[in-house]
């Protein structure tokens, strides 16, 4: 089966950095409603992955617009201690938004002072160029409800995003 709009597609891959590093690699084969769906999978790799079949190999090399953004120093932000809790510590991730908004965004804590913290609302990644490789294990037909959702369901599917 062909690749298309409405097919779940199963696939293994290893995120690199671009000097090779690997970010992240998946354990087993990980699924995703093809089709731009909920921004489940890099447009650029959907766009490389259409038409192929079952034990497709690729390896897509994204400048960071077609990744995790630009860095943007619009989202580092020093805010007051006293609104985290008292054992905040460097690395720790926060969720926040701009009020009004149901945009969410993951601020890590970049620095702590006496009476401030800086949080970064960047994706760690944003900025970079990264390595997309991945070999296509399985294509299926999405099923009515998993078309309804958005999202592939069943084994290693849902949960899986890359947002931005």
């Amino acid at each position: 089966m062909r690749i298309e709009k409405g097919t779940v597609v199963s696939l293994n891959y290893i995120l690199s950095d671009s000097t090779g590093e690997i970010l992240e690699k998946s354990n087993f084969p990980v699924s995703y409603l093809h089709g731009g769906y909920h921004d489940e999978m890099f447009p650029k790799v959907e766009e490389e992955l259409t038409h192929k079949e079952a034990g497709y190999r690729c390896l897509v090399v994204m400048e960071p617009e077609d990744a995790f953004g630009e860095y943007d120093s619009d989202l580092v932000r020093v805010e007051s201690r006293s609104r985290f809790p008292e054992d905040v510590v460097v690395g720790m991730k926060f969720e926040g938004g701009e009020e009004e908004s149901d945009n969410v965004r993951i601020y890590t804590v970049t620095d702590i002072a006496e009476d401030k913290v800086v949080v970064d609302g960047n994706h760690p990644l944003a900025g970079q160029s990264v390595r997309f490789e991945c070999q296509v294990t399985d294509v299926r037909p999405a099923t009515a409800e998993e078309l309804a959702h958005g999202h592939a369901h069943g084994p290693h599917g849902h949960g899986h995003g890359h947002e931005h």
